[in-house]
């Protein structure tokens, strides 16, 4: 994209204030609750749709947090909401979360995800991460990472049906990273699917705000995750790759920027330390302002060429089959996130012949980002990290 047409589109999406947000859908936007709610003084909470639950609207995604002690403070300090997942840091990730919460289960929402394709192995998982994470149900089960409405198959569905009905989880949920065109709408539409996990940050495609709208109208619990446009918090002073990206407030203003979305009911910034715990906890109590506005089209500016927004343009587009957008994000997990072992980790999931595809053997490049990714740059590096 275009650097003119790229801040037309930033300044779109930054300046679309909450109360228009609120006015997309026919039912009215949870409202923000306080302290008199029962809540912890200074967080705000909202209802995660036809659920009930009322979550913090920043919540604790665990899946690179390795010290137990963050997670622990977290729920000291109030937030309610956790996320984990079957696959997340070799499996080991839901036993470390299991036991930083065990002294709070009863006042926290516990979700979970298997990235499973058949009833039975999505049953078996649910079983194990019942047990690493010393619960007897989870409050939400998420199917993990879909991309298409193909990806929702009818086993799967009577994989949380029947669990549901078992005691074994209260509400099931879809993840999914892209493909949000086509499979939000299908969730939406599902009477089955109780909450929908969707990547969402103010980099993205503004019609992700009609696609929420849409959801939080049918009574679907919205959660937000990669809020942070892919971390990059790690990035240093002198990277030969990508420059300096300051340390400005950005993250801040990026978490702001979807809270002031009231369809989102919570969000999953990752949490690796007890300062990225404090700056999301300011993200409740701060509003989001023209200074926020000039902090992301500055950041937009740095990651740009780095950063897929997922939205889905390129799929198919690789000529030898490379899922570009999965590849990129497996990158981002590394650079942005400071996880290398996950990052490979992900890349080692694809088929060998597509594991063994460089894109340095190729004269021209079949996929033409329409946001400016340095596609091959970028993916000639992940080929390099990982392979």
């Amino acid at each position: 994209m275009k650097d003119a047409s790229r801040r037309n589109f930033l300044a779109a999406g930054l300046g679309l204030p909450a109360a228009a947000l609120a006015t997309t859908t026919q039912v009215p936007a949870p409202r923000e609750m306080k302290a008199d709610t029962g809540g912890a003084p200074g967080l705000s909470y909202r209802v995660l749709g036809k659920t009930g639950l009322k979550v913090t609207s920043v919540g604790f995604g665990c899946m690179i947090t390795s010290d137990a002690s963050v997670i622990e403070k977290a729920a000291d300090l109030g937030i309610t909401y956790f996320d984990t997942a079957r696959g997340y840091q070799g499996g080991n990730n839901e036993r470390m979360v299991g036991a930083a919460l065990k002294n709070y289960r009863n006042r926290i929402t516990l979700s979970s995800k298997s990235g499973a394709r058949t009833r039975q192995e999505a049953l078996e998982h649910l079983d194990t991460s019942l047990k690493e994470l010393g619960t007897d149900h989870l409050d939400i089960w998420y199917l993990h990472a879909k991309s298409q409405p193909s990806d929702i198959t009818d086993e799967l569905i009577d994989a949380q049906q029947t669990a549901k009905k078992a005691g074994k989880i209260r509400f099931a949920g879809v993840s999914t990273h892209g493909g949000q065109p086509e499979l939000m709408p299908a969730l939406t539409a599902n009477p089955n699917i109780d909450v929908i996990l969707t990547s969402y940050n103010f980099t993205m495609d503004p019609k992700m705000e009609k696609l929420i709208a849409d959801a939080t109208a049918a009574g679907k619990g919205i959660v937000a995750m990669k809020v942070m446009a892919g971390g990059f918090r790690r990035i240093k002073e002198g990277d030969p790759l990508y420059g300096k990206l300051k340390q400005d407030g950005a993250q801040l203003a990026m978490l702001k920027w979807v809270l002031k979305n009231k369809n989102v009911h919570t969000t999953i910034p990752s949490m690796t330390d007890m300062d990225q715990l404090d700056e999301n906890l300011r993200a409740m109590t701060s509003g989001f302002g023209k200074s926020d506005e000039k902090l992301l089209a500055a950041r937009l500016d740095e990651i740009g060429p780095l950063y897929c927004r997922m939205c889905g343009a390129c799929d198919g587009m690789c000529r030898k089959g490379v899922p570009v957008a999965n590849v990129l994000r497996y990158l981002t997990y590394a650079d942005g996130y400071g996880q290398f072992a996950l990052g490979r980790e992900q890349f080692r999931l694809l088929p060998a012949e597509i594991q063994d595809v460089r894109c340095g053997d190729c004269t021209e490049c079949s996929v033409q980002c329409r946001n400016g990714v340095r596609v091959v740059e970028r993916l000639s590096r992940a080929q390099e990290c990982f392979a």
